[in-house]
């Protein structure tokens, strides 16, 4: 069962489960199953391999809304990662420019502006470094400006920083899953224009529990 947090007729707010997709396929199928009426349209999405709280269209119109408002950056998101080492400052903002690669399904920072290069911007803040076995790891909560692919991910790989468990951007830790986790989100509601909020911790397993009573 999909945890669910707000449903009406226009919006569903819920927690995906990492490893499920976020479009067609995935966690639209699992919503009109569980909820039993109407159907599902995803507006914004995740990596497949990231969980965390996730808003739904369940009409036309409130897709429609909820997609102006992103492309306004009216959805506010808020996320949690655990990465490799320690950041140099504890807090800081991150502006690079980056290339997807459709065909290996993978993110670079570049150097030039060109065709297919997009700006990307978060924030950042240090919440704790802690040591374990195999060195320092730190938690961080980050609030993203952009939304690209990959782009926590590789933005923080780019400065050494790779995310516990992200084979795909050079982390150590092959038996995690990638620590990445969308926290919060906070968006209009399509009809009334209400901002609403929502918030959703990260499963209590490691690396998380290493900072469970922070």
């Amino acid at each position: 069962m999909v945890r669910l947090f707000y449903l009406d007729s226009d919006v569903v707010v819920c927690a995906k489960p990492a490893g499920v997709l976020s479009e067609a396929g995935g966690m639209p199928e699992l919503l009109n199953r569980q909820i039993g009426w109407g159907e599902t349209w995803c507006v914004h999405r995740l990596d497949m391999a990231v969980g965390g709280v996730m808003v739904y269209a369940r009409s036309k119109e409130a897709a429609g809304k909820l997609s102006a408002a992103l492309s306004g950056r009216e959805l506010g998101k808020r996320y949690l990662a655990v990465v490799q080492g320690r950041p140099e400052s504890r807090e800081d903002t991150f502006k690079d420019l980056l290339f997807h690669d459709s065909t290996t399904n993978k993110t670079y920072v570049v150097k030039r502006q060109r065709r297919g290069v997009k700006e990307a911007e978060l924030r950042y803040r240090t919440l704790e470094t802690r040591s374990v076995t195999e060195g320092e790891i730190s938690l961080l909560r980050i609030e993203l400006v952009t939304g690209r692919s990959h782009q926590i991910r590789v933005q923080f790989a780019s400065r050494k920083l790779p995310l516990i468990g992200d084979s795909r951007y050079g982390s150590s830790y092959r038996g995690s899953a990638i620590a990445l986790w969308a926290e919060q989100l906070s968006f209009p509601h399509p009809k009334t224009g209400t901002v609403m909020t929502f918030t959703c911790p990260p499963p209590e397993e490691w690396p998380w529990k290493v900072f469970s009573d922070t």
